[in-house]
């Protein structure tokens, strides 16, 4: 089979050794004879191995006890609509920050459950950085804070976490991880929920992961299905209804190649290698732009344009005759997107780099 670099933004690369492990395993998972996609999710088989994906999750964040880790269906999209039914525990409004399409997106959802106050947006400046957190008017009387801490559209990326502890009333920090979670160290007690789609940097599409500090549970909005309601999930081990039993699998197999690794701090330092690579090369020349500010530009989706946008097609054909595909930016910004999550190798970026440059010498 031809190798290829694949720059999708999701559902994106995974690795190779995860894949082939999968294969091997497709038919007889250890003996059972059984494929993991045909076992009973309560089955003795299954359960170990929903029970060490928790415990190698656990290990590899460093997840206090305190905090339930809930595996779900419905993507990182149904939470916009499950974090206010579940935290906002008879208060009226809750606090959003404003960085792109998705905080957009969790904002309008949001609106349908409580009063939305922003406490800060980057609108302003085309969404091409994170507003500085002396400027944000966070109510002290909201359920919560929510940000999201990578746009995969627009490529911006805190590199920092918030810090809410000068609020006289606690408000619970919460963030959509989903496109770096697992790509750097994470200091989860600075939360008071994440939830991540697994499709980025921890497996397929059709997982998604929750992890909540307990005190918040067990209080949610009048009329919440039973199905969206954390305590629900909490209190059955995640196994109230069929859990996405194979994506779990698959990201039990990626937190194995994780540790690998050398876990989260040796990838962390991967993943920083990778994204100065890309970025050293398009601020060297006037024939690529990354119109993200410097200090905010995610070290996982890479959004560049060229300067004649008349060349975009060529690009782009040109790219996947020499086996580096996906590299398209989303339809509402245009221009070239390149993601490269943790199972994209640093030599795919660096051929992706020679021939940027090679299309820009041959295009000057």
């Amino acid at each position: 089979m031809e190798h290829i670099f694949n720059f999708s933004a999701g559902p994106a690369v995974l690795p190779v050794e995860v894949l082939q492990q999968a294969r091997d395993e497709m038919l007889d998972w250890h003996g059972s004879g059984m494929s993991v996609l045909e076992m009973s999710h309560r089955g003795k088989e299954f359960m170990s191995i929903a029970a060490k994906v928790e415990a190698d999750l656990r290990e590899l964040i460093g997840i206090p006890g305190n905090y339930k880790v809930l595996f779900l269906s419905g993507g990182a999209s149904s939470q916009f609509a499950m974090v206010p039914m579940n935290l906002l525990r008879g208060k009226k409004s809750a606090s959003y920050v404003n960085t792109g399409e998705w905080s957009k997106k969790a904002i309008k959802e949001a609106k349908r459950y409580c009063i939305v106050n922003i406490a800060a947006s980057s609108e302003d400046a085309n969404f091409t950085c994170v507003p500085p957190q002396d400027t944000w008017n966070i109510d002290p009387d909201a359920a919560y804070l929510h940000y999201t801490p990578n746009e995969t559209i627009g490529g911006v990326e805190f590199n920092w976490i918030p810090d809410l502890t000068h609020l006289n009333a606690e408000v619970p920090l919460v963030a959509d991880i989903s496109s770096t979670f697992m790509s750097r160290p994470l200091d989860i007690t600075r939360f008071g929920l994440i939830y991540a789609g697994a499709q980025k940097n921890f497996g397929p599409a059709g997982l998604t992961v929750v992890i909540v500090r307990e005190d918040l549970l067990g209080t949610t909005l009048a009329g919440t299905p039973t199905m969206f309601d954390y305590k629900i999930h909490a209190d059955n081990d995640s196994m109230y209804n069929t859990p996405p039993t194979y994506p779990m699998y698959i990201a039990g197999l990626v937190l194995e190649w994780l540790k690998k690794k050398g876990g989260l701090a040796a990838m962390e330092q991967i993943n920083i290698a990778k994204a100065k690579l890309l970025y050293d090369m398009l601020d060297t020349t006037d024939f690529y732009h990354c119109p993200v500010a410097r200090s905010d530009r995610s070290r996982m989706n890479v959004p560049f344009t060229l300067k004649d946008s008349a060349l975009d097609d060529a690009f782009l054909k040109q790219a996947k005759s020499r086996g580096l595909i996906q590299l398209k930016g989303h339809r509402s910004v245009g221009g070239m997107r390149a993601s490269i999550y943790n199972a994209m190798p640093l030599e795919g970026v660096a051929v992706l780099v020679e021939f940027m440059k090679e299309f820009a010498s041959n295009h000057a």
